[in-house]
């Protein structure tokens, strides 16, 4: 097991977002935090990178407890995460968004990403290899986000809301990249509203809402549970 959470409460402020949320992924999987906005997936995502350290519970990556460390250090230990709002630098160019991700493994389980890698996984980015950042169209900077994650040779990747905001061909394409990404050996932990587009990708999801896992099991088993995708995913 590559990632375990368990029972974490979190909060901003006064107020509480998750109350006891509990996950786990193997190595190698491809695992879904499911529900609609603001039953907090995101939230989740901040607690295991130590953005927004949980006040009760604990999250332990290889086995480590990394609970409330801060995200350089747990970046440092082979999680890359891949914020929704993308965060590109928009005067450099893509190679130089690349290039600033770029750090040496820090683990003996991590594959080492180059610029040419990342450019095999999208090759779009290697057509705009000069270009700025805050030129390129919303996918085109959600594939250079991911890319400058891969550049930190992570073992986990958390990837936030990947297909926001994107046209449907844009999410179709993006949904290849990634699962090309899994099929690498890369292990993900994807969190999504869109839930088709995650579970074309997943091994297992988890449904939540209102700060609380209401669903856990294969994607089989959630296709079959017309009960949980009526009363949680549905829009």
């Amino acid at each position: 097991m590559i990632l375990e959470v368990e029972d974490i409460y979190t909060s901003y402020g006064l107020s509480q977002i998750l109350f006891g949320i509990s996950l786990q992924v193997d190595e190698g999987e491809c695992v879904s935090l499911l529900g609609r906005n603001g039953v907090g997936k995101t939230t989740t995502l901040r607690s295991i990178m130590g953005l927004t350290a949980p006040r009760q519970g604990s999250v332990r990556f290889r086995a480590k407890d990394i609970t409330g460390r801060p995200a350089y250090q747990i970046a440092r230990l082979g999680v890359g995460f891949v914020p929704e709002e993308r965060r590109i630098f928009p005067d450099l160019s893509v190679r130089e968004n690349l290039e600033v991700g770029r750090k040496a493994p820090t683990t003996p389980h991590a594959m080492e990403w180059s610029v040419e890698r990342v450019y095999e996984i999208f090759p779009v980015l290697e057509r705009l290899n000069d270009r700025k950042g805050g030129y390129l169209s919303g996918g085109e900077q959600q594939m250079l986000t991911v890319g400058r994650t891969l550049m930190g040779n992570p073992d986990l990747l958390l990837l936030d809301e990947p297909s926001e905001g994107l046209a449907p061909l844009v999410v179709r394409d993006l949904s290849e990249q990634i699962h090309r990404l899994k099929e690498s050996g890369l292990t993900i932990l994807l969190c999504e509203q869109n839930a088709k587009f995650a579970t074309a990708l997943s091994d297992r999801a988890y449904v939540l809402e209102k700060g609380q896992v209401r669903f856990s099991g294969t994607i089989e088993d959630l296709q079959q549970n017309e009960e949980v995708r009526q009363q949680y995913l549905s829009i």
